[in-house]
């Protein structure tokens, strides 16, 4: 008995090769959106500023030893400067941040005004209001076409699970709603 289905749904949209497209950037930030993931900062402390990326693209690596990842563009100045330090801060962003976080991207200066902050005596930067907040230290870095996935051993942590998370999904921040259940 075969468990290949009698019907084979036929997609729709159908198929695009991105071999030869020349949409190829925009249709795979297209496909890329449609995956909702949770919004990192990834801070330090550097020439006694605090400095910040953002990153949708963190993953829970492994347990033992307790690894975590993100992926960064090769064209990144705020990742030259956080990659040298020797701690860094994962803050899992909330949904109270919803209206910092694009700031919190920007090149501004004042990136961190009206945000409360925690510094480690190592140096690693916490953002006020996160779901979590990881202490890390650089562990790897693997190349991955235009960006590096970023490897980080958990020094330490704490966690805030009551809070509720910020989410990126179609190129905006969203908040999660919970829907009652069907009974």
């Amino acid at each position: 008995m075969s468990r290949i289905p009698e019907v084979n749904l036929v997609p729709d949209p159908p198929f695009q090769s991105l071999k030869g497209l020349e949409e190829e950037t925009k249709l795979l930030r297209t496909a890329f959106g449609c995956f909702p993931t949770g919004v990192v900062a990834v801070s330090g402390v550097a020439n006694d500023e605090p400095v910040c990326l953002i990153a949708s693209s963190f993953v829970a690596v492994s347990i033992d030893p307790a690894l975590v990842a993100f992926c960064v563009q090769w064209s990144s100045h705020t990742w030259d400067i956080l990659k040298v330090l020797p701690r860094l801060g994962i803050s899992v962003l909330g949904y109270q941040h919803n209206e910092s976080v694009r700031r919190l991207a920007s090149r501004a200066e004042d990136k961190f005004e009206q945000l409360n902050l925690s510094i480690s005596p190592e140096g690693a930067v916490f953002i006020d209001g996160a779901t979590a907040w990881l202490d890390c230290t650089l562990e790897n870095v693997l190349p991955a076409g235009d960006h590096g996935i970023v490897l980080l051993r958990i020094n330490a942590l704490t966690t805030r699970p009551m809070e509720e998370p910020l989410v990126f999904h179609g190129s905006a921040f969203r908040n999660l709603e919970s829907k009652p259940a069907d009974g």
